[in-house]
């Protein structure tokens, strides 16, 4: 009988053991895969809801406000946007941020 034991506690070793190599597999992924994503951009553009109006906002890249219709812009597509009238996030400022002043 404790050979029997013995045999199914080697069994559920190797078990636990498969489930932690797995789980270290899954978690190398995870970190090469945070790695290997592209920086976030220094700016946003939001797009507007309606066809009429081409933009909503520029904001800063780490804004919190920045909603699902950002996409990432440069630095002088930025400063072009807030030049022909796209406001500014009212929350972190990019106007400032780049130098253009009220």
């Amino acid at each position: 009988m404790l050979r029997f034991l013995e045999r199914v506690q080697q069994q559920d070793l190797e078990r636990t053991r498969r489930w932690i190599a797995a789980a270290q597999q899954r978690e190398a992924q995870r970190q090469r895969a945070i790695q290997a994503r592209p920086p976030a951009p220094d700016r946003l553009i939001e797009q507007s809801l309606s066809r009429d109006v081409p933009a909503a906002y520029v904001h800063r890249g780490d804004c919190h406000m920045a909603g699902k219709r950002s996409r990432g812009v440069a630095r002088d597509q930025a400063l072009r946007a807030l030049t022909d009238g796209i406001a500014p996030c009212p929350h972190r400022l990019p106007d400032t941020e780049l130098g253009i002043l009220d």
